[in-house]
């Protein structure tokens, strides 16, 4: 089995500041992916803005420079990848992370393809590869889906976007624009208040003028093959339907936290224990980088405020290499 000072777990924009990181401090490092590289980044619908500036998505001292002020899902996608490339990270894709167990002063780290041992383990997950089911009959219909792309595919079709946050909000008015019917379903009494500034009026006044329909503090009751039954503060209302965009979130993979050891707080927010100072678990030289930090409430980190976590782990790191 080959030996890393370091493996990090996860090749999103803060697992690849843990690498540039490691690599700036003369560290051995390998970073492990399940995915492609910035796997959830890949996975954002295809005409996404960012709500942040490329100055604040910049990793490793990198310059991010975007045609706009906000830069978009492709713009990030090249970003990240020629940062990658070109500071030569030590990288393996579409391999996952199966179980870390502690094995003497190192951890062993069982992947689908190999094994490794390494002195210290950084978790940087993130939140993007579990969405929140509805848990409604017809959810596992091939015509719905927890991830929008792209809103060709939906022209001339009846679509029922589920959400009142960004991806909702996008999903709804590129689908519309393409000549879809579109209604949304929101639980709340209004559109989300974090929705971008860009957004949030434009999707309000199609509402308000009624070319998109939307049923508030409601909720999907069941799908069938050609029509979706919604649960609304008047009664149950069935509406002919072809595709369901389910846009209800997403949640961290706490499950593999508890597997390997590392505690979470009793509470619904699921918090993992960390020393903030260094990014240490209450398991000795395993580290957590980036959104899953925050456990259930993944919408207090981001990675313009989670970059600095690659700087304290690796600093922890090497004071003690």
């Amino acid at each position: 089995m080959k030996h890393y000072d370091s493996i990090i777990v996860g090749a999103g924009p803060i697992g690849l500041a843990c690498g540039l990181e490691a690599q700036e401090a003369g560290l051995s490092y390998l970073i492990l992916e399940k995915g492609c590289l910035v796997n959830s980044l890949y996975h954002y619908p295809a005409n996404m803005t960012f709500f942040s500036t490329s100055e604040r998505l910049e990793i490793g001292d990198v310059p991010f420079v975007s045609n706009n002020a906000k830069p978009t899902r492709s713009e990030a996608l090249e970003y990240y990848r020629r940062v990658a490339l070109h500071r030569k990270l030590n990288i393996q894709l579409f391999e996952a992370v199966e179980h870390i167990y502690p094995q003497e002063e190192q951890y062993v780290v069982q992947t689908n393809k190999a094994q490794y041992t390494a002195t210290h383990i950084v978790i940087a997950t993130g939140f993007y590869d579990i969405p929140f089911n509805m848990n409604v009959t017809g959810e596992n219909l091939p015509k719905v889906t927890h991830y929008y792309q792209e809103p060709h595919f939906y022209a001339m079709q009846k679509v029922l976007v589920v959400g009142a946050n960004n991806s909702a909000v996008d999903a709804a008015l590129e689908t519309w624009r393409k000549g879809a019917e579109v209604t949304m379903v929101i639980r709340g009494e209004g559109i989300g208040h974090r929705v971008k500034y860009w957004a949030k009026p434009d999707i309000e006044n199609r509402i308000a003028e009624g070319s998109i329909k939307a049923f508030f503090q409601s909720e999907v009751a069941a799908i069938r093959l050609y029509e979706v039954d919604i649960q609304t503060p008047e009664g149950i209302v069935t509406i002919p339907n072809d595709y369901v965009i389910a846009m209800t979130g997403y949640q961290p993979n706490l499950a593999f936290l508890e597997k390997i050891g590392v505690q979470l707080s009793p509470d619904a927010q699921r918090k993992p224990q960390y020393d903030e100072s260094t990014q240490e678990t209450n398991l000795k030289n395993m580290y957590l980088a980036g959104v899953i930090c925050g456990g259930m409430n993944t919408h207090s980190l981001f990675i313009e405020n989670s970059r600095i976590h690659a700087k304290k782990i690796m600093a922890k790191i090497k004071s003690i290499s």
